[in-house]
């Protein structure tokens, strides 16, 4: 069977369907039986077809290949796939796309545009719900419109939650009636890892994120609050006493303490300091201070320039020179008139790289900056995001004013603590 790692539901209906070179019809759902399972299995799809033929239900261990233009059976015949699907069968699209999400208290949050299917050892698994705007496009045909609007690295969407938190579909769902409804309930609370947990509770209402927080032990609960979008810290911690905010920072390490602090009121952060275990306030709150801290502050000019006319050759020549003294030699920054960076590349490239060719042929484009005007907490979370040994400090002209190594950021953190 030659299928790809992951479909989405919507990107693959109507595509045309051929048994031996000839089509017979169009994909027009596609069809799981286990409807209590975490990922329930792909069992057979259904194929409609022309002039008033019946349509297929085709089991998926026939299905051949599949992809957005054309799917594969591989039969002799058709004649045994005759007829639609049994009643206890669930159809995706028929049953799932385009119902409303329901919380736990049966209000809408929001709706199923898509469905995720993933290839997990040779079985097509319904593994996601996507609720997210870049579906809602896709789902109306304007894909195109998504792809312009979303970057790439944007599509990976919080609005796709795992379908193992939506509850078992109802007995009587169909085409028009019944809901698809997030399972956050009590007793299972505890299962579900913090990030996953940190996921749902941003999707939730305020009221109803206040209900599923408040079920929480401090542990879970501390674990989970590192993991919440600011924004949205700052929104549940308020509506939380000063004592319980106290008990979850408690459990936090100070770094991770300083980054929830940061995010609430100042007059909040004074009201929760007295409560805090003296010696981790301390420590938070000397982080706290150093996090404003001005990038400009820790930068050095210390690192490998050369303008990206250079050929490979010529860097090699001047490299050992240029590194004398340097505190970072594992990266070359590609440098334009007047010092604009334009590029990167990592010394092994340089190494491997043909002596003729030039820094703009082998640079990466895409360089992640700091901006002059930043803090220490923006250079932190650049550090965690992307684990680089250092991050080039541009001016607003995108001119290079030297660079801030990792190791200094994490040396102050140490002396701190």
């Amino acid at each position: 069977m030659t299928l790809h790692p992951a479909y989405f539901l919507t990107q693959i209906l109507d595509a045309p369907v051929y048994v031996k070179g000839k089509k017979v019809g169009r994909l027009s759902d596609i069809v799981i039986f286990d409807r209590e399972s975490a990922h329930p299995l792909v069992k057979s799809i259904v194929v409609s077809r022309p002039f008033g033929d019946p349509a297929l239900t085709v089991p998926i261990e026939a299905v051949a290949g599949m992809d957005a233009d054309r799917i594969t059976i591989q039969a002799d015949t058709i004649d045994r796939f005759v007829g639609m699907p049994g009643p206890d069968a669930v159809l995706l699209k028929d049953h799932v796309l385009d119902k409303k999400v329901l919380d736990i208290e049966d209000r809408e949050v929001q709706v199923v545009y898509d469905v995720k299917m993933t290839m997990l050892n040779s079985g097509l698994y319904v593994t996601d719900v996507d609720l997210s705007r870049y579906g809602l496009l896709r789902r109306i045909g304007l894909k195109w419109l998504a792809d312009l609007v979303y970057r790439p690295k944007e599509r990976p969407n919080p609005d796709l939650i795992s379908w193992k938190y939506v509850q078992s579909l109802p007995e009587n769902i169909d085409s028009f009636k019944g809901n698809v409804k997030l399972t956050v309930l009590k007793d299972r609370l505890h299962d579900i890892d913090p990030v996953d947990l940190a996921d749902i509770i941003e999707e939730l209402d305020p009221q109803q994120r206040i209900a599923v927080f408040g079920e929480l032990d401090v542990e879970h609960a501390s674990d989970t609050l590192e993991e919440i979008d600011p924004n949205v810290q700052r929104e549940l911690v308020s509506t939380l006493k000063n004592e319980r905010v106290a008990q979850l920072i408690n459990e936090m390490t100070p770094a991770q303490a300083a980054d929830v602090l940061a995010a609430l009121p100042a007059d909040r952060v004074d009201d929760l300091m007295p409560l805090l275990d003296p010696h981790n306030a301390r420590k938070i709150s000397s982080i706290m201070e150093h996090q404003d801290t001005a990038i400009m502050d820790l930068v050095t000019p210390d690192c490998i320039t050369f303008p990206s006319t250079m050929i490979i050759g010529q860097v090699e020549e001047e490299f050992p020179k240029a590194a004398k003294g340097k505190d970072l030699v594992s990266y070359v920054y590609v440098t334009e008139e007047a010092g604009k960076l334009v590029g990167v590349v990592d010394l092994k490239r340089v190494l491997l790289a043909d002596d003729v060719k030039t820094l703009r042929e082998i640079m990466d484009e895409n360089v992640i900056t700091l901006d002059q005007h930043g803090s220490l907490k923006d250079a932190e979370r650049m550090f965690k995001r992307y684990r680089f040994e250092a991050l080039p400090v541009i001016d607003a002209a995108d001119v290079l004013l030297g660079v801030l190594l990792y190791r200094d950021v994490m040396d102050l953190k140490h002396n701190i603590l």
